[in-house]
């Protein structure tokens, strides 16, 4: 695959699909640039060659030109992070957008509009993906988090470079991470699978059961497991529907040797509240009136053993309703975990919403091997599918 490395951008203008939608406050200040920094190390190298700079994003879901989505407001962060005075265009299409780019020097930053103030970005227009790609000279794709929708930018855009295009630093990083995970991996592999529903992830447990030794299952999914065997889950969270689904999963993990680990106590409470009453049972045998909202002290305890005796680990989704303190350990043990087996030289790649938000609240990111940027895009990889974005620089 062509990455930034196979390019020198002395004297060219490289437009780059960045994913800056970044979460801002009532007087649209930035409070998260995560997604900023992680773009910087391509920016650097592009500049650092001599070219110049066209950052093309979405900001959120706007019907049509808002001014509360307006990439305007992300100006001056963007421009401290990246260490250069990032100009903008009010516009990303049009007369606006051409002579903005066409007065850039070596070593100029572009900012453009929001893409999403027009229609045609997310229709995936071919006219729309054309006037884009009129702007620079090579076109480079550093946005994992929209590689797996076929818009304009991500996608149809690359059709008009042929052999100038090329992933940026952070989307080669996440797409060597997932492949470090699918295909290259040290064993015994484990995957540890969180959230609540079965049928979120039930295409990404059939696609990776033939590369794991071991799958943890975690979160209010394991209530669906319980209740399927015959246990009693109390007012537990569970997909009724899905039970025959997840005794399939236990079949096929058998036939394939791999160990499933299923919580066998849990924290109950008599509410959904953090201050309700709390008690821990056996998993099979949670009272009527109280549910499951965190793993116990002997589920814990087995997970850690096969944590770290793992050599690769995939964590994707939380034990328990980490949001609330008194459910939260669960969640903060496994971090803790997989950071003391990464210590010892096991790869951990953390994805998903939830997991990321969890490793970035209890200060285990930097202990982690990579913490992936897309939630939607690394499941679809995790599913085995092939994300358009990732697909139209290949070809």
């Amino acid at each position: 695959m062509k990455t930034l490395q196979d390019f020198n951008f002395n004297a060219k203008k490289a437009i780059i699909r960045v994913d800056f939608n970044v979460p801002l406050d009532d007087n649209f200040n930035v409070t998260d640039a995560n997604r900023i920094e992680a773009a910087k190390p391509t920016i650097d190298k592009i500049l650092a060659d001599g070219g110049s700079v066209i950052l093309m994003s979405h900001l959120g879901r706007p019907k049509g030109k808002e001014d509360r989505f307006s990439l305007r407001h992300i100006v001056s962060e963007c421009s401290e992070i990246l260490g250069v005075e990032v100009q903008f265009a009010a516009d990303c299409r049009g007369e606006i957008a051409q002579r903005a780019a066409q007065g850039l020097k070596q070593g100029d930053v572009l900012l453009l509009e929001n893409l999403r103030f027009y229609a045609e970005e997310e229709a995936g227009d071919e006219n729309f993906a054309k006037e884009l790609a009129s702007l620079g000279d090579i076109y480079v794709n550093d946005a994992f988090g929209t590689a797996h929708r076929a818009h304009a930018s991500t996608t149809i855009i690359a059709k008009f470079f042929e052999d100038k295009k090329c992933f940026g630093m952070l989307l080669a990083k996440e797409i060597d991470s997932l492949n470090r995970v699918l295909n290259n991996s040290v064993k015994p592999v484990t995957a540890v699978l969180g959230g609540s529903k079965v049928s979120s992830k039930i295409t990404v447990i059939e696609n990776i059961l033939d590369k794991v030794d071991h799958m943890i299952i975690g979160g209010g999914m394991t209530f669906t497991f319980i209740k399927a065997q015959g246990g009693k889950i109390g007012s537990s969270i569970c997909e009724d529907d899905k039970q025959e689904l997840a005794l399939e999963i236990l079949r096929l993990a058998k036939e394939k040797n791999v160990q499933i680990h299923i919580p066998v106590d849990a924290v109950v409470a008599d509410a959904f509240a953090n201050d309700a009453n709390t008690k821990v049972v056996g998993v099979h045998e949670i009272p009527d009136g109280w549910q499951g909202l965190d793993v116990g002290p002997k589920s814990l305890a087995d997970f850690k053993e096969v944590i770290m005796n793992s050599k690769t680990i995939l964590w994707n989704g939380p034990l328990g309703v980490f949001e609330m303190e008194n459910f939260a350990k669960g969640t903060i043990e496994l971090g803790n975990f997989i950071a003391e087996a990464t210590a010892k030289g096991a790869f951990s790649l953390v994805g998903g919403g939830d997991s990321v938000a969890a490793v970035k609240q209890f200060g285990l990111e930097e202990k982690m091997s990579y913490v992936s940027t897309g939630g939607g895009a690394m499941l679809e990889m995790l599913e085995g599918k092939t994300l358009p974005g990732i697909a139209a620089i290949l070809n």
